[in-house]
């Protein structure tokens, strides 16, 4: 393997429980590539569940794998699905719903070197 790239397996980073049977996984961050400024992640959230709403100090980038689902903003619904990008500017309050019925499956990226500090409801 090259020194300036490194591989990360899905299955080689411990699972962060989420509502309803979902979960995420950091893949890359300070905790599996040391001196990383940014981190990725890769979540899949069950059918019919919802998190509770965060709001990141970073912007958050996210791409929709599969399924579909809807960010529940303070003020509005802004609904997705599969192939979709999604932009979530720092501070916005949102919460991830999946209103399939299949797994909603995404990847995010923060500017941060690891999932960042975050407030919550």
């Amino acid at each position: 393997m090259s020194a300036g790239v490194k591989i990360v397996a899905l299955e080689d980073v411990d699972k962060i429980e989420l509502p309803g049977g979902s979960w995420s996984r950091m893949l890359l961050n300070r905790a599996t590539i040391s001196g990383t400024e940014s981190s990725l992640g890769y979540s899949i959230f069950k059918a019919g569940s919802a998190t509770s709403p965060v709001a990141h100090e970073v912007e958050e980038l996210a791409y929709v794998v599969a399924g579909r689902g809807e960010l529940r903003l303070d003020d509005e619904v802004v609904t997705y699905g599969a192939g979709d990008a999604l932009y979530i500017a720092a501070h916005t309050w949102h919460a991830v719903a999946n209103t399939g019925d299949e797994d909603l499956i995404m990847v995010f990226i923060f500017p941060y070197p690891d999932y960042p500090p975050t407030q919550r409801r």
